[in-house]
């Protein structure tokens, strides 16, 4: 798969989520990962700040990356929404 990230992550206003943007098959496609699922999944404690939320996303960024962009090609949209139900196995 040839997917990268297109900027910095950042966490949205509240701190309810991580903002990023990856590139997939020649598009730009914006995408979020919600603090439950970094709780949940990605050992991000209950009210950690923005600085922690970060570090959470980064450590676990190439899961995070490929389960974004499977959803990108399968349905083929300009934004997605990862919540900590995409993570279940």
């Amino acid at each position: 798969m040839d997917t990268t990230i297109v900027s910095d992550a950042t966490v949205a206003p509240g701190g309810s989520a991580v903002l990023f943007e990856l590139a997939a098959r020649g598009r730009v496609v914006q995408c979020s990962i919600g603090r439950d699922a970094l709780e949940q999944y990605f050992w991000l404690p209950k009210g950690a700040s923005e600085v922690r939320l970060l570090k959470a996303f980064g450590d676990g960024q190439k899961r995070i990356m490929a389960i974004a962009e499977r959803k990108a090609l399968r349905f083929a949209v300009d934004a997605i929404e990862l919540k900590a139900n995409d993570f279940e196995r």
